[in-house]
């Protein structure tokens, strides 16, 4: 009895073991917080494979770099935390100022493993911007996040990384200014690249899709049973998009291949300021206007690509030396001229583009520059979403600027400027890569979506690589899996004297590898089956991407038949959906 019932336990564990490795062990947790809280909340997945990791044993699973000294203190309300205080900000033997590292942890990372990072910051006085990092087994510091820890409250860093070796490694946090960091509710979880994928793939198909419900019925209302529907996609919901060039307005073979993939679409150059008025008082909208005919033509939605630019060398010539006063009037005049001339044409605006790592209008006008511009656009045109557009946000947790805590402070500072409290917003994120480290994407997206704003992945490359094709296809599944991103497209304009960094065509127009993936990507997203019959009650239970269709009707006991135009989309899986067959 006793070897039968080990057995039992022993197959039941294989059950388990295999369920949840084949399958998926853990659900990744979208949890992210962009509020600064008086105690932080619980580690992700109980800490994961991170020991002690809300401090409650002390300093038990932690060490200190050399100068450091570290402990561990209690907050009012019985909250536990490490703090770390040593020789950050002092100079190093080579004259480099030395970062202060928090407490760390020696942890076992795995070959071809995902990390999903989180943890909670907090300095004792003022703000710092705290990085998180994980010492690779081969010796490499990689950047997983970062945050802007603020005295007085916690905030969350969420972040990741991948690992390419097995080996032990360390995780801890540092800033770059002399300043204490107090460190809570840490977590690391590891993710196998299956269950990462697989993750994407279920969330891509509870976003994306939904199950339909039609009912057939008769002339006399009762329901028709064997019923023959044909479904046909018209249009897919998702948008999904490339940069278009001038260069399609002369080009028919470019025109076919680009208006039978996209449904959106960007203009690379030709509506930004120095393209409507390289000399002063000389507006030009030729270009544009035709590419706006050509687009609506098919039915392809057009992002307004830019009102303004905040990079100091991509003014005109004639702009760079204007005082105040002059600059002021030349981008009233701008201003009014671009956005009154599309409003009601264009879907998005790209406001004021980049203004995280640049501050042109900022440094003429002040730190409210931005607001007030979008203050002004908005006031023109109603409709459009208007978007603060930025790199790096999702590409590189190294780069201080653009990192979605100062993202969402920028945009905050937006949202407070008097009068643009009803303003529509959306993040726009460019997207631009060289080796994705996707961990750190998806985490970023979810602490973007808690502004709870309509946000693009605006500008999608990879540079060119042995692994272009592999790094472009992981960046939009992760997009598309996204259940926060509402649209993405690509910066992959074709040019005859080449590209920005990716062409997805040669200039005959043949796809060239980069372009045979987007195109697997656009059908797989568009799957679904073509023709169902009904059952015994008249119904059909259909499983649709998202999109606009034409269901045909058709039954042996009628001539003709009965054609339904609906809009597949999230909420249309609460009710049944007839179609009426008349004799």
């Amino acid at each position: 009895m006793k070897v039968l019932v080990e057995k039992l336990v022993f197959s039941l564990l294989c059950v388990a073991f295999f369920q949840g490795c084949m399958v998926h062990s853990v659900e990744y947790d979208h949890t992210a917080s962009i509020e600064c809280l008086p105690d932080p909340m619980t580690p992700l997945y109980n800490g994961g494979i991170i020991q002690n990791g809300e401090f409650n044993s002390g300093l038990m699973g932690w060490s200190t770099h050399r100068n450091i000294k570290a402990g561990v203190r209690c907050s009012p309300s019985g909250n536990k935390f490490a703090v770390a205080h040593g020789a950050g900000g002092t100079l190093s033997s080579s004259g480099n100022v030395l970062p202060l590292h928090s407490v760390y942890q020696s942890v076992r990372l795995q070959r071809d493993t995902h990390y999903s990072l989180s943890a909670w910051l907090q300095v004792p006085a003022g703000s710092a911007h705290v990085k998180a990092i994980v010492k690779a087994p081969d010796g490499e510091r990689i950047i997983a996040g970062a945050v802007v820890a603020k005295s007085g409250c916690w905030s969350m860093l969420k972040g990741g990384m991948t690992a390419y070796c097995s080996g032990y490694g360390e995780i801890f946090f540092e800033s770059d200014v002399p300043v204490d960091i107090w460190v809570d509710s840490v977590s690391l979880q590891p993710f196998t690249f299956a269950e990462w994928d697989a993750h994407a793939l279920r969330s891509a198909n509870t976003t994306r899709r939904s199950t339909v419900r039609l009912v057939a019925k008769g002339a006399d209302r009762k329901p028709m049973a064997n019923a023959t529907v044909i479904i046909e996609l018209l249009r897919a919901g998702f948008p999904f998009g490339n940069t278009m060039t001038k260069e399609i307005l002369n080009l028919p073979a470019y025109e076919k291949w680009f208006t039978s993939r996209f449904t959106v679409a960007t203009f690379e150059n030709e509506m930004k300021w120095y393209s409507t008025e390289w000399n002063q008082n000389q507006e030009d909208y030729r270009i544009p206007d035709a590419m706006l005919k050509l687009a609506d033509k098919y039915g392809i939605q057009v992002r307004g690509h830019n009102v303004f630019w905040d990079d100091q060398n991509s003014q005109i010539r004639w702009v760079r030396p204007m005082n105040t006063d002059q600059l002021k009037a030349a981008m009233q005049k701008r201003l009014k001229s671009v956005v009154s001339r599309y409003a009601g044409k264009v879907i998005h605006w790209d406001v004021v583009n980049e203004n995280l790592h640049f501050n042109f209008f900022e440094g003429k006008f002040g730190p409210t520059a931005s607001g007030q511009i979008f203050n002004q656009v908005g006031q023109i045109d109603h409709n459009a979403i208007l978007f603060m557009n930025e790199f790096n946000t999702l590409e590189q947790p190294g780069d201080p600027n653009p990192t979605p805590a100062k993202y969402v402070a920028k945009m905050n500072q937006i949202k407070s400027y008097t009068g643009n409290g009803g303003l529509k917003l959306g993040i726009g994120l460019e997207s631009h890569f060289s080796m994705p480290n996707i961990p750190y994407m998806r985490s970023a997206l979810d602490t973007l979506a808690k502004m709870k704003l309509p946000m693009w992945l605006t500008e999608v490359d990879v540079v060119k690589g042995p692994n272009q094709v592999k790094f472009l296809e992981q960046v939009l599944r992760e997009g598309y899996g996204h259940p926060s991103v509402n649209g993405m497209i690509m910066w992959a304009a074709w040019h005859a004297n080449g590209c920005y960094v990716m062409c997805l065509t040669d200039n005959n127009f043949k796809n060239l590898p980069i372009g045979n993936v987007v195109d697997k990507l656009i059908a797989e997203w568009k799957t679904h089956h073509t023709a169902a019959t009904t059952d015994e009650n008249g119904m059909v239970e259909l499983d649709l991407p998202h999109g606009k269709y034409n269901f045909t009707l058709m039954h042996p006991s009628v001539n003709g038949a009965a054609i339904h135009i609906m809009t597949v989309d999230a909420a249309s899986s609460s009710s049944d959906h007839t179609i009426t067959v008349k004799a």
